[in-house]
């Protein structure tokens, strides 16, 4: 369906409309479409409650796969059925739903949003704009608190956000550009999706959402040790972000954000972490990297550049990759 080429500047039209545009408030999104499925089929089969441990897995995974298959299906027969039409509709499609899987503006703006009500002196209002993207309990927080959690949402979400489905993208110009990057994107981001709605360890998502959570461990896993090493490149802290992440990374209960919350860490010579109150409940995170600076708002936004190089070295990657594929 797609040369290497064709399926390359898709990736790079997809970050550069993300970037632009980003997905405008009330726009169809796919992302909808899969969580209106996920809870469809586990408020029908009520999360399987009454029905064996082996039981409620099972039916979690096939929910899993069949929507993960299905985003990765559907996604390809709409572009292939577009390309037969017409290889410029088919590129167009290609290039609107490959950016839909990336979420590098909508991150940057939540971060902005919260940055401009500090500027403003509302903290209330800065509060509340938090409270839209993090689960933590943000009524109480002080300005300090509130950069925090900003920078923790930016450093964890870059991964799962930007840079994984970048990454598939890139892995599927490179290896199966016949299909072009939308469907792998789209099965990550149907993984992603999958463990943010249940995977977690509580009724009654507890064997639910196992199959889900693991699945979407298991795809972030390269993809956050990959930011990790691009992390370390383009901030030029070499030694303190290995060293920094080898050493408080594996300290956070998620195999993947510890990872990617500590390579920034690292990169801007601060400290994550600490306590969080998630419905009056009280949670410990360990720390995460060393407070050799205070996290000011210029320190979010040095975090935000960061995420913007991390995407421009992974698209000049693959591009080099292409390059030396075809000098052959």
């Amino acid at each position: 369906m797609f040369s290497p080429q064709i399926a390359y500047t898709i990736l790079i039209a997809a970050a550069l409309l993300d970037y632009g545009l980003g997905d405008p408030w009330g726009w169809p999104h796919p992302v909808r479409w899969m969580g209106t499925y996920i809870e469809w089929v586990s408020n029908g089969c009520r999360y399987g409650q009454g029905w064996p441990m082996w039981g409620q897995r099972l039916g979690g995974a096939l929910l899993s796969v069949s929507l993960i298959g299905g985003a990765t299906c559907i996604s390809w027969g709409i572009v292939k059925a577009a390309t037969d039409l017409s290889p410029l509709l088919g590129w167009g499609l290609a290039v609107v739903g490959t950016a839909s899987g990336l979420a590098g503006r909508s991150l940057r703006e939540a971060a902005e949003e919260v940055l401009q009500a500090l500027h403003a002196g509302d903290l209330p209002q800065a509060r509340q704009c938090l409270a839209k993207y993090v689960g933590r309990d943000t009524a109480q927080l002080d300005e300090t608190e509130i950069l925090r959690a900003v920078l923790e949402t930016v450093s964890e979400n870059a991964t799962d956000g930007v840079i994984a489905p970048l990454f598939y993208g890139a892995i599927a110009s490179l290896f199966v550009p016949q299909v072009g990057p939308l469907p792998l994107v789209m099965a990550y981001k149907a993984a992603s999706t999958l463990d943010s709605m249940i995977g977690y360890r509580q009724p009654p998502y507890t064997h639910w959402g196992w199959f889900a959570a693991k699945t979407d461990d298991l795809l972030t896993w390269f993809p956050c040790r990959f930011l990790v090493l691009l992390g370390a490149l383009c901030s030029g802290r070499w030694q303190r972000v290995w060293e920094w992440c080898w050493r408080d990374a594996p300290k956070d209960p998620s195999p993947n954000s510890g990872w990617s919350e500590c390579t920034y860490a690292a990169a801007l010579g601060v400290q994550l972490g600490g306590v969080n109150t998630y419905r009056g409940q009280i949670k410990v995170k360990p720390h995460l990297g060393e407070p050799l600076h205070p996290i000011e708002p210029a320190t979010v936004g040095m975090a935000l550049a960061l995420t913007r190089q991390l995407c421009l070295v992974t698209l000049a990657l693959t591009g080099g990759l292409l390059m030396v594929t075809f000098a052959r």
